[in-house]
């Protein structure tokens, strides 16, 4: 199974070209510059400069890209269409490294992580960006998507415990009631749904129990 992870030396796409990597899949880490992971094949190509050659090789690509620029926030949209266009039509499936903020809070789905009153109002941008992402790629039904949200306090330096949670569109906490997960863990998930694939152009969710 061939794996292009896009954006690989960001910290998420470190952590899944590593864990892929651990369990022998054949990974290439696209890259703007050098490549900082352990994957032993490497794709120098900007994001935007990515075509449907470059990607349709691959069985799977994994979407790692995020920014946190305030005047750049609109990349979450834009790139993701374009990686969505590249693979329109094609067999080549696309996991993508979502966000927490648009998960819902109640079952009718109408009010979302990011409306809350104690979402920090620092981040509420980034979620606004990524959640427009998620509500563009949910129109595609010409790309084979699925969209994986971390918990809400997702831990980039945290511990790999081996194990996680799946959920759905839903906010999910632990019995401790806790939204968590480590960048390791998360991990684990994503390469699991790419060598087991249980869900097709859907939102899911992960977090540590």
């Amino acid at each position: 199974m061939k794996i292009a992870v896009v954006a690989a030396n960001g910290k998420a796409g470190q952590a899944i070209v590593k864990e892929a990597v651990e369990r022998k899949l054949d990974v290439t880490a696209v890259v703007r510059n050098e490549n900082k992971t352990v994957a032993p094949n490497t794709l120098v190509k900007d994001l935007y400069d990515l075509t449907a050659a470059d990607l349709t090789v691959f069985d799977v690509v994994v979407d790692a890209f995020g920014i946190f620029d305030p005047e750049k926030l609109d990349q979450h949209q834009t790139s993701l269409k374009h990686l969505a266009d590249c693979l329109s039509g094609t067999k080549t499936r696309l996991l993508v490294v979502g966000g927490a903020g648009s998960l819902y809070m109640n079952p009718e789905h109408t009010m979302q992580l990011q409306d809350t009153p104690d979402f920090p109002e620092a981040f509420k941008p980034l979620a606004n960006s990524m959640g427009k992402a998620l509500d563009m790629l949910r129109t595609r039904d010409d790309v084979q998507w699925v969209y994986i949200s971390p918990a809400a306090d997702f831990q980039a330096e945290g511990e790999r415990v081996g194990s996680y949670a799946l959920a759905g569109e839903e906010f999910t906490v632990n019995e401790a009631g806790e939204s968590q997960i480590s960048y390791a863990d998360y991990a684990i998930a994503v390469v699991d749904e790419i060598v087991q694939p249980t869900h097709q152009q859907e939102r899911i969710s992960v977090y540590q129990q």
